[in-house]
């Protein structure tokens, strides 16, 4: 039994450290005048839904920002084919 319990805790932090890191790519407005922006930004694992990311990027958008949409969550691998369509906005925030 002493053998086993640091052989779980060895194992619990190898998951904890293999979770795949959570983004969501999302579309805010700015009024007066009016002007609209697409973004990626990295939202914790906790958040990695459509509902929870939502209150996270309408917390972290700044400059009189206001979030439209949450358009997606996915994980590192979908960050490469958003780069260039977030532009200035990719991981701004």
């Amino acid at each position: 039994m002493s053998r086993l319990i640091p052989l779980l805790v060895l194992a619990s932090l190898a998951a904890g450290a293999a979770q795949a890191a959570c983004y969501a790519d999302y579309k805010a407005k700015q009024d007066n005048p009016l002007r609209l922006h697409y973004g990626v930004m990295e939202v914790p694992d906790g958040a990695c839904s459509r509902e929870a990311a939502a209150s996270v990027i309408a917390s972290r958008l700044r400059d009189g920002w206001q979030l439209l949409d949450v358009v997606s969550v996915f994980g590192p691998e979908g960050l490469d084919q958003r780069r260039a369509s977030a532009g200035a906005y990719f991981l701004r925030y």
